[in-house]
């Protein structure tokens, strides 16, 4: 499991490697036809900034060569509100006091309809919030039964589940997994999940195992930017990115760094603040450190960014969300 994999990796040492990068250690990282963690490093790192414009160019190659000019959509739709974690950042929280949602058959296949009206949307992302109890398996699988008539290409982003549960909603037409390991920042990562089962790390970041020993066809991670240091938990992401290439070599991949976005009523304000610049940076980075893998932007990003992006790295992007 990762997990194991993790014990190994200094969080620290990490942070310190990444500084410690240079503009020699940048220019061959921009030389190299394929890239290590280690130039990953480089490329994300401070000493990169100056090459933006080259590794803007180099990420538009390799985009193009591997994707063409396609940028696939996706349309996330949440069946369910209701959750019985305490991540202190989300408003799903669960002692928020907020009306909670667990739709019936009827009102999720009249979402279907919705959204086939909006335009001829194939990608569907079903979301729910973590409660076992009321919304499982059983109601996730059954939501993927409704949804077949509408969509061919089916994921869901939803609590991490066991192997044989995965298993049992490929029957059920799911295509692929979406799911956040927010930070890998262990020993700070029941600060911002004090409770619920979000709370066990290592139940969370050896979800991807799961998913791979399933044959998931499609696994999608993430980071939270905004909980520790960016560089650092991206480099993380990275090392797991390799990790699942190298054990569940028949999988595809997609990765997704989301900002989050200071508050303006008093809640969880974030720690770090990712600029625009270091935006582009990471996403460059990331298509020449691994030009098959998938970038996603999802709406949370302005509409200026995500044009911009859409012809020089990332290659899917959720509509029709707010």
């Amino acid at each position: 499991m990762f997990s194991d994999e993790l014990e190994h990796i200094s969080w620290e040492e990490t942070t310190a490697r990444i500084h410690a990068k240079t503009d020699a250690d940048v220019r061959r990282a921009l030389s190299k036809e394929h890239c290590n963690v280690e130039d990953f490093m480089a490329l994300i790192s401070p000493a990169a900034a100056p090459y933006l414009e080259t590794m803007a160019r180099l990420s538009k190659k390799y985009t193009e060569a591997r994707f063409g000019k396609t940028i696939s959509m996706f349309v996330p739709l949440y069946i369910t509100n209701s959750c019985t974690n305490s991540c202190v950042y989300c408003g799903f929280h669960i002692s928020n006091p907020m009306p909670r949602t667990i739709l019936t058959e009827e009102e999720i296949v009249n979402e279907y309809k919705a959204i086939k009206k909006l335009a001829p949307f194939e990608n569907l992302l079903l979301v729910t919030g973590e409660n076992p109890a009321k919304a499982g398996v059983p109601y996730i699988a059954r939501a993927l039964d409704l949804a077949k008539p509408y969509f061919s290409n089916l994921k869901i982003e939803v609590m991490p589940l066991k192997t044989e549960e995965y298993a049992t909603l490929k029957e059920h037409g799911m295509n692929g997994v979406i799911c956040f390991q927010e930070t890998y920042h262990k020993s700070n990562y029941n600060i911002y999940h004090p409770r619920g089962m979000k709370s066990k790390f290592e139940w969370r970041v050896n979800g991807f195992d799961r998913m791979g020993q399933a044959g998931v066809h499609s696994i999608g991670m993430g980071v939270l930017i905004g909980l520790e240091e960016w560089r650092t938990d991206v480099t993380m992401m990275a090392y797991h990115l390799r990790y699942l290439q190298k054990h569940y070599w028949k999988t595809k991949y997609s990765v997704n760094f989301p900002r989050m976005r200071p508050s303006e009523n008093g809640g969880f304000q974030p720690n770090i603040i990712m600029n625009d610049r270091e935006l582009a940076q990471l996403t460059f980075a990331m298509r020449i450190f691994d030009h098959d893998v998938d970038i996603s932007y999802s709406t949370r990003e302005s509409a200026e960014i995500r044009n911009h992006m859409a012809t020089l790295g990332v290659t899917t992007m959720s509509a029709e969300s707010k």
